[in-house]
């Protein structure tokens, strides 16, 4: 090392305790492994999700097809912005959603709020799983005449998380084979649907079923929205846990090129597949008045090869979007919660479970509605995230604390108040105003957590990384650092460079 060039990276050496479960430590440069092409995939491989189908089902009985398709793009670039400001998280600091969770909630209370999104994540495989089982239920019954939808759902949720339990690289290989063909697919169903409906002489682009007017055509355009980034809540909390693995350059300070490798993902890729398929269930609607295009199609073509090929690619795009982003986030939380003895496959199958035990075929009656209460809990979560990191911490946290037992963030047995207190309230103030829940959670829980954080709880529990504001102390990837714990050996980033 030439004189005067600074060695940024970091040692940790402590004891064993509950908090260190090793698929929970930091994930270094090297293990980054995932491209900003693989993410973009990722997405839309994630953003065929069937349960989309009925937002635009229930959107086009009151508000036009522009109206929808705007409503639904509002909502998604809304979400996703809060995506790209969470997983700078995991960019910055290789941590995932339950580890850093610790700072704004504390070592104990961050169980609370992690397992509430793990259970939701649970219950989107168990709807996403129902979905799929339903194709290949379809296909079974066209080749053999065989009706078994119940041992499909089980046979394809044990596929499932066999997958998932290899890691994130074979969810990325997985889904780089799902999303091209699934996407194809997806036109042919709009392209049938619109026939369809042509045909019953309703025009998709100007047919409503009963026009809302005045306030009520606002009211519907924001439960759209609401009900969009209520869809994808559980990922605007929980993208640390997956953007810890996106490849991002050392030593970048500029925050645009630091979060290049998630920005076209969450920004353009799941916004543009995301109102595709809500597009497809408003079509679906006006076709045959049923928001799921698989029934519609099922009574409609009878095509038995085309209708093959499409429960297939539902199924695969099941398949992809389960791993990704319900069976990744929940195992981590999981795992998070019963420390070094649960690791990340026990909590995959942990999670399954839950999917299977919800019985997802009657969850599915009240997603809607679902979607506007869970938004509301998870956006008061997103809020106090986005408050801590950037608003109060601006970005600096001390890593290694996060896995000590008695570091800085145990706080009060464990309990930070402040945030519990704000996520109740932002969580409680949402259930309020439904048709408005993801943005009242979101500024109520951020707004509270800010005030009560930095003028209450961390007046009597000081924070390292607040009394002395050092960037090269407590930055990550901005200032080369691959942050280590216990006795691993330390890696300089520039050095590898060179």
């Amino acid at each position: 090392m030439s004189q005067g060039q600074q060695d940024n990276s970091t040692q940790i050496k402590s004891k064993v305790s509950h908090l260190k479960s090793p698929d929970l430590f930091p994930i270094g440069i090297k293990k980054r492994t995932m491209t900003m092409t693989g993410f973009s995939i990722l997405w839309v491989s994630m953003a065929v999700v069937l349960a989309a189908f009925a937002i635009g089902g229930d959107a086009i009985q009151q508000l036009p097809l522009h109206l929808v398709i705007l409503a639904t793009i509002a909502g998604a670039v809304g979400i996703g912005i809060c995506m790209t400001l969470t997983g700078d998280i995991g960019i910055e600091h290789g941590l995932s959603f339950p580890v850093y969770l610790r700072a704004p909630f504390g070592t104990i209370g961050t169980h609370i709020p992690s397992v509430v999104r793990g259970l939701v994540a649970s219950c989107w495989f168990g709807v996403n799983t129902f979905f799929g089982a339903t194709g290949i239920n379809a296909i079974m019954i066209m080749l053999f005449g065989l009706d078994q939808w119940f041992i499909c759902f089980l046979v394809f949720a044990a596929l499932q998380l066999f997958n998932t339990a290899f890691g994130i690289k074979a969810v990325e290989r997985f889904a780089n084979f799902a999303a091209p063909i699934i996407v194809l697919i997806s036109g042919w169903m709009y392209m049938t649907l619109s026939e369809q409906a042509q045909l019953a002489g309703r025009d998709i682009w100007g047919w409503v079923e009963t026009p809302a007017l005045g306030t009520a055509a606002i009211s519907a355009f924001a439960l759209v929205a609401m009900a969009t980034m209520g869809f994808w809540g559980t990922l605007a909390a929980d993208m640390p846990s997956l953007s810890r693995f996106i490849q991002a350059p050392a030593y970048e300070r500029n925050w645009f090129k630091r979060n290049k490798g998630q920005l076209i993902g969450s920004l353009i890729a799941m916004p543009i597949v995301h109102t595709f398929m809500v597009i497809v269930g408003a079509v679906s609607y006006a076709a045959v008045f049923i928001s799921n295009p698989v029934d519609a199609l099922l009574e409609t073509t009878s095509n038995v090869f085309l209708l093959g090929i499409l429960m297939m690619m539902i199924a695969l795009g099941q398949w992809s979007t389960n791993t990704s982003s319900n069976l990744i986030p929940a195992a981590t939380i999981f795992s998070n919660l019963g420390g070094p003895r649960i690791p990340f496959w026990a909590g995959v199958i942990f999670a399954g479970s839950i999917g299977v035990l919800v019985q997802p075929w009657n969850l599915f009656e009240i997603i809607v509605p679902a979607l506007l209460i869970v938004g509301g809990i998870l956006a008061s979560i997103v809020g106090i995230l986005v408050v801590d990191y950037y608003l109060i911490r601006k970005r600096r946290v001390n890593v290694p604390a996060l896995y000590e037992e008695d570091g800085q963030y145990h706080y009060w047995h464990g309990f930070n108040l402040a945030g519990l207190l704000s996520w109740i309230a932002g969580g409680t103030v949402s259930l309020l105003f439904p048709n408005y829940s993801f943005l009242i959670g979101f500024f109520t829980g951020g707004t509270i957590y800010y005030v009560s954080a930095k003028y209450w709880w961390f007046k009597m529990y000081k924070q390292d990384e607040l009394e002395n504001p050092s960037d090269d102390a407590y930055l990550g990837m901005t200032v080369g650092r691959n942050w280590k714990i216990d006795n691993e050996v330390p890696i300089n980033v520039k050095q590898q460079s060179n």
